[in-house]
């Protein structure tokens, strides 16, 4: 990825950030808690997958759909007779990779490939969405959630609707969608008029940490944390493994190849880039701390 690619994702319309989004890195895992929260804006896997051809074709597939607006229906066609060929289809006996203990397990599926799908999709535009809307603070300052209210809204989702905070809250670290597989929720931005007077005062956060299970071939226990907000005293907080902003995510990995593009680089080269980059709130507000500090003291020089 050149200089020129990362300069352009701190200004990019939300068709750029799906693009951004397809160029995750690939692995391979064997059950879903191995990716959690910001993992997921940073690779791209699928539970039971032990072949990097298998995730390298649903990761074509998905990159396909999301750039060329395929529906459902259109992905599921062209995708199923591919894993269908390499036998990654149906439920299967299969030795476990660290084990070698044989089990039961269920790989592709018309159910799977939706999931696959709407995750995907949803997750690639919100971040993409987000970026836009961080462009306009300075006339939309305040963003309301918005759920699908019908009969598959989960309840946590549905008491979310409607409800309005300013955008720079840090409720929207993590209750920003998609907050479940499937979830259908998104973000609206609104201006000062019209969002001041509904606006909630800042969210008490509240962080609790669950059980995910354990996993029954190693022993070991996996924990989740959870972060999210009480709604008429009911705890409302996004799913284990969503807990994060897929947009944030996204900048702070841009912003970490920038700067380790620039390390790399002669320190004039460097200082000039940064100089340019740093003038953009997008790319100051994605960087660590330590890497704020390396940025600042470079241009010092």
């Amino acid at each position: 990825m050149s200089p020129e690619d990362i300069k352009a994702v701190f200004g990019m319309q939300p068709e750029a950030a799906i693009a951004y989004l397809q160029q995750k890195r690939i692995d391979i895992s064997w059950d879903w808690q191995d990716m959690l929260d910001d993992a997921h804006a940073t690779a791209f896997t699928i539970a039971k997958t032990t072949r990097m051809d298998i995730v390298s074709d649903i990761y074509q597939a998905v990159n396909k759909a999301i750039a060329a607006g395929q529906t459902l229906e259109e992905f599921q066609a062209e995708l199923t007779p591919v894993l269908q060929s390499k036998g990654w289809w149906g439920r299967q006996e299969i030795a476990h990779p660290d084990t070698g203990k044989i089990q039961t397990v269920q790989l592709g599926s018309p159910h799977r490939l939706k999931t696959i799908y709407l995750t995907n999709t949803q997750s690639a535009y919100m971040a993409g969405r987000y970026v836009e809307m961080m462009d306009s603070l300075d006339t939309h300052p305040y963003w309301e959630y918005i759920a699908i209210n019908d009969e598959r809204t989960r309840d946590s989702h549905r008491l979310m609707h409607g409800r309005v905070y300013e955008a720079t809250d840090p409720i929207w670290n993590t209750m920003y969608p998609p907050l479940d597989y499937r979830c259908r929720c998104r973000v609206k931005p609104l201006s000062e008029s019209r969002g001041a007077r509904r606006a909630l005062p800042r969210a008490e956060l509240e962080t609790q940490t669950v059980d995910i299970g354990q996993n029954e071939y190693t022993g070991e226990q996996r924990h989740a944390q959870r972060t999210g907000i009480r709604v008429d005293g009911k705890f409302i907080a996004p799913s284990p493994g969503f807990n994060s902003n897929p947009g944030q995510s996204m900048l702070s990995r841009m912003a970490g190849i920038a700067v380790d593009k620039a390390q790399a680089a002669h320190p004039d080269i460097a200082r000039i880039a940064l100089k340019e980059m740093m003038t953009d709130s997008k790319f100051q507000n994605a960087l660590t701390p330590s890497q704020l500090a390396w940025v600042q003291n470079l241009l010092k020089g």
